[in-house]
């Protein structure tokens, strides 16, 4: 990156870099089969097949787009990949390659770093996304995506735990039922393609908003994004969210808190929190960063 690309970036007048790619985080199960008859898609009358997949093969950018399949978050990443090799074909995607990174040293493999200058699009399959922080943090192909992001129109997609490590704060675990005592929920930094907002997935299936809400109290300047399974939300300029889907993500602003314990209680006992925001949003619906906007305004 030089000086003078650098000076072609807009930036806000908070001074964050606003970047030109975007970013697709998706809450998992999206769907890959038009004739799927799982039971999700039978209770919800608005089910869009493909959708999500479909509006991520849109925004790829140039001729003959390449796309780039990372399934090192999969405990099965031959089989993770395969599948979105198979419906990235369906839609039209001819040139795919799938990048079979399990270690720190595949990452460092050449041929990796020569796929990602090219791509026009990355996904991150679902899996354990601790694996991905654990394996890419530090390297060189990370902060080359990061570059991409910053200065092109790349579209880096990520589900399920691919969506969470976009992220940071990252949460990575939660032990008790719910997440609602305190130092039960684990987080990390995440791949940090989106500051100061915390993703997870499979939002309302698995009742994870009392666990978000313990991440946001200890970090009230961040803000919490729920996924619902096949909903995501596309993130433009850096901070600019649409809701994309057939289900709902969940909101959860801590900026205005008026009182939490989660600072005077120990380890094991239940946190209370008073004054948190909560927004449902569906798809096509749009919102704006809390954070992001503020620093627009200084």
């Amino acid at each position: 990156m030089t000086e003078k690309t650098a000076q072609k970036m807009p930036q806000p007048k908070g001074g964050r870099m606003i970047p030109k790619g975007k970013l697709l985080a998706i809450g998992g199960k999206e769907s890959k089969d038009l004739d799927d008859k799982s039971e999700g898609k039978g209770k919800n009358i608005n089910f869009i097949s493909e959708q999500i997949l479909k509006r991520f093969v849109a925004e790829l950018k140039g001729e003959n787009p390449l796309v780039a399949v990372i399934p090192t978050a999969s405990q099965e990443p031959e089989l993770s990949a395969q599948n979105y090799v198979k419906v990235f074909s369906e839609l039209g995607v001819k040139n795919i390659q799938v990048l079979d990174i399990r270690n720190r040293q595949d990452a460092a493999q050449p041929d990796h770093l020569e796929v990602i200058k090219q791509a026009a699009g990355i996904m991150f399959t679902g899996g354990d996304q601790l694996r991905l922080t654990a394996i890419f943090g530090g390297t060189e192909i990370l902060n080359l995506m990061k570059e991409r992001y910053a200065f092109s129109d790349i579209i880096i997609a990520g589900t399920s735990a691919g969506a969470a490590a976009l992220s940071t704060p990252m949460i990575y675990e939660g032990e008790s039922q719910g997440g609602y005592i305190k130092g039960d929920v684990r987080i990390t930094t995440g791949l940090e393609f989106l500051k100061d907002v915390a993703i997870d997935t499979h939002f309302l299936t698995r009742g994870r908003i009392v666990r978000m809400t313990q991440a946001i109290a200890t970090n009230p300047e961040c803000i919490g994004i729920g996924l619902e399974e096949d909903t995501a939300i596309l993130v433009t300029l850096g901070g600019n969210v649409e809701v994309v889907g057939s289900g709902l993500i969940t909101v959860v602003d801590g900026m205005g808190i008026t009182e939490t314990n989660i600072y005077d209680i120990q380890n094991g006992e239940p946190f209370t929190t008073k004054g948190l925001r909560v927004h449902l949003l569906g798809d096509a619906d749009e919102y704006l960063i809390p954070t992001y906007a503020r620093l627009q305004l200084k």
